[in-house]
């Protein structure tokens, strides 16, 4: 169940309370928005940039999934550093990730604006296929829902 629906006639508020407490806590929070009518489920991290990092975002993934990557990718940030958009990490094995940057986080990461204001900073981290693709190759396979790729590709550095 998600906090709303535990605490209903809450208000927005009290949930960002609970939030903070969270933050205090583990160092971030991961907020998931479900996918609908052509609209993909994503979710984001929520606290990182309390330490001055960018928040991340990832897109077309189930909860447990999307949490579990976030939460990875955050705890090796922390000790590492923000990755540059266009790197490629691993990611809990055999997973590996793009990072692209999001120009706009405004647009998807509303409870970490309302806790942080305009000082939020984004990275997506795009996830590739069972078969190592990631989204701009011919054949990538996606889940339902596809893999929304919320900013533009970088080239990695040389």
């Amino acid at each position: 169940m998600c906090w709303a629906c535990d605490h209903p006639g809450a208000s927005h508020r009290a949930y960002l309370d609970h939030l903070r407490r969270v933050i205090n806590r583990h160092r971030w929070a991961v907020q998931y928005v479900g996918g609908g009518r052509g609209h993909a489920p994503y979710a984001y991290t929520v606290g990182l940039t309390g330490a001055g990092l960018p928040e991340l975002v990832v897109t077309g993934l189930r909860a447990q999934a999307a949490t579990t990557m976030l939460n990875d990718a955050g705890q090796a940030m922390l000790g590492d550093g923000p990755p540059a958009p266009g790197t490629t990490i691993a990611l809990g094995g055999e997973r590996h990730v793009e990072v692209v940057r999001l120009p706009r986080p405004e647009s998807h990461l509303a409870v970490a604006r309302d806790l942080y204001g305009d000082e939020v900073r984004a990275l997506q981290l795009v996830w590739a296929d069972d078969r190592g693709r990631l989204p701009w190759h011919p054949v990538f396979r996606s889940n339902r829902g596809g893999q929304p790729v919320l900013g533009p590709r970088a080239l990695a550095a040389s």
